[in-house]
């Protein structure tokens, strides 16, 4: 490709989102332009990026399933039946946008944020008996998702690409099989050939409301990723923060004598930390108690030390609920008789049950909210103010510092960025579409399936995140918009570096190899090298009156910056 083809240039200029690298670094380099929040046009050197991401996916999610295209426009009947429609808090509806528009036909649709409503049903028209599973269909698309903050860069956007595989099975057994000894090894093959497998690490997460297995992340270590990796030492078994078991350190003062309980004002104050020095106590003594409805209505208190965050997860499994939501302020206000911010568990109602986390226990003269408006408590104890647990739980957000509960080891924490999952779903979708098949004893059995997505265009970000210098992106290999930059330092075509350049350049093509080809000689030297190294190819050829006099050519390896002078010669050899 001549550079002088691509409309698109690049910039000197910071991304409007300075603080992520790879909005920066994919705007300066003339691979992606910011349409408007989470939403990106992408340029001729992206789309090259994004297509060789997507072939070597294609490649191997064929070995495991079969391409199909899905419409991004679904009933919204189909959501329904799920009861996914009311509940999917970044589903995007598509609806007429004009009068115009709307007596042609004034029709609702979902516009796709996942697929698992459309590629159910199309599986269950073609497939009853026993003989028709396992299957597995996969698709690459575009995704919308109302995100509420769309940030850092193409990680996290509006509208973006994703892989999405289906599997479907007739027992849970054959689905586990499929999850671990396909799907899993598929992604790792996967991430290896893109240059991302030695960083990338398998990590348990969420496996959602409908399923009893962890799901399974696939999260690249990066300074600035999103995720807090939880990884016990030792070992290779690794949590998401959002459902990490945590043991927190311990802090007790249970050798302090007991002190007369008081209640305090302190209306207006912000957050445990100014809390704790308003009240001229350590946070660790301090006692956030929130209140939580479950499906059913019913009202539980969650406490835990000051200086950590309910899990509403952990909270949800200790009670054995399905869905859970922090009480609103009429609630709060029936129950505690405070406005928000001043619930404390002393003096609550009968009926409404406390659940302790771990980190609260050993403590004596600790504070909580004093359940009147502006006021807290201070100098609680156990079995004088309140009963002692029967048992504390762990339902708070693990933090650096805590520990594994069944090794006791302190976590290693580290950042991550992930680039994939995978999710066993089980019957939640089947039932929903009362799609059953039919065994070899003529009996109706549910279908098990499963799904598991990479999302491209974040892979490309992620890319960029982590291989990267001062100077600009370091592309693997792989997925890198050509394997050769070519830089002729001539003033006219007609000048021998430039022809002996563009020599070079035809010889690669026809070996079948992907270059870029700087033919924009009105540009200085300086702006050509530099734009060479933003873009990121792995290897950057320059021709000159110089490299011509020696062997032929300067070769300079982008990633390591070693330099080597060689013939054409030599230079083919290594494409041969």
């Amino acid at each position: 490709m001549f550079l002088s083809q691509i409309f698109a240039k690049t910039s000197k200029e910071s991304s409007s989102e300075v603080s992520s690298v790879n909005a920066d670094l994919l705007e300066r380099g003339g691979f992606i332009h910011k349409t408007m929040a989470g939403v990106y046009s992408y340029l001729p050197l992206g789309v090259r990026v994004l297509h060789r991401i997507e072939n070597i996916l294609r490649e191997e999610m064929d070995k495991i399933g079969t391409e199909v295209f899905l419409p991004a426009l679904a009933p919204v009947e189909n959501w329904r039946k799920t009861g996914r429609f009311d509940t999917v808090n970044v589903l995007f509806q598509a609806i007429p946008a004009n009068p115009f528009s709307a007596r042609h036909n004034d029709a609702q649709y979902v516009l796709g944020s996942t697929h698992e409503e459309i590629i159910t049903p199309l599986v269950q028209h073609f497939c009853s008996s026993y003989q028709d599973f396992p299957c597995a269909a996969y698709q690459i698309q575009t995704k919308f998702r109302n995100e509420p903050r769309p940030k850092s860069g193409v990680l996290r956007g509006r509208e973006f690409r994703m892989k999405d595989l289906y599997s479907f099975h007739t027992s849970e057994e054959d689905m586990l099989e499929y999850f671990f000894h396909k799907a899993i090894p598929a992604y790792q093959a996967f991430f290896s050939r893109i240059g991302l497998g030695e960083i990338t690490d398998i990590v348990l997460a969420s496996g959602g409301d409908f399923s009893k297995e962890y799901s399974r992340e696939f999260q690249t270590r990066c300074p600035t990723g999103e995720d807090h990796i939880f990884q016990i030492p030792g070992t290779d078994t690794r949590y998401n923060r959002e459902v990490a078991p945590s043991k927190a350190k311990r802090w007790e003062n249970a050798s302090e004598k007991e002190l007369p309980r008081q209640d305090v004002s302190g209306k207006g104050i912000i957050g445990v930390d100014e809390l704790a020095k308003y009240l001229k106590i350590e946070v660790e003594r301090t006692t956030k108690t929130l209140l939580f409805e479950t499906e059913n209505g019913k009202v539980v208190a969650a406490a835990v030390r000051g200086d950590y965050d309910v899990n509403e997860a952990k909270l949800r499994a200790v009670l054995g609920c399905k869905a859970l939501a922090l009480a609103p302020a009429a609630v709060v206000k029936e129950v505690t008789g405070a406005e928000v911010g001043y619930a404390g568990p002393i003096g609550l109602p009968e009926n409404v049950r406390v659940v302790w986390d771990e980190s609260t226990a050993g403590r004596r003269n600790f504070e909580c909210g004093a359940n009147k408006t502006g006021e807290h408590s201070v100098n609680v104890n156990f079995g004088r103010d309140i009963p002692e647990p029967k048992e504390f739980f762990d339902i708070k957000v693990a933090r650096e510092g805590d520990a594994d509960p069944k090794t006791e080891k302190e976590y290693t924490v580290y950042r991550g960025s992930e680039v994939g999952n995978v999710f066993t779903l089980y019957t939640k979708f089947s039932d929903s579409f009362g799609f059953k098949f039919m065994d070899k004893d003529g009996k109706e059995k549910p279908v098990y399936m499963g799904c598991y997505g990479i999302g491209t265009t974040r892979v490309l970000g992620v890319l960029a995140e982590v291989f990267h210098d001062e100077h600009g992106v370091l592309w693997p290999e792989n997925v890198a918009p050509a394997r050769v930059h070519i830089i002729p330092l001539a003033k006219k075509e007609s000048d021998a570096p430039y022809k002996e350049a563009l020599s070079l350049y035809k010889k690669l093509q026809k070996q079948g190899v992907d270059c870029l080809f700087e033919d924009r000689i009105n540009r200085s030297v300086g702006s050509r090298m530099a734009d060479a190294d933003l873009i990121g190819v792995p290897t950057r050829v320059v021709v000159s009156e110089k490299t011509l006099a020696d062997k032929g050519l300067e070769v300079k390896d982008r990633r390591t910056g070693e330099i080597q002078m060689l013939s054409v010669a030599a230079f083919l050899k290594r494409f041969a």
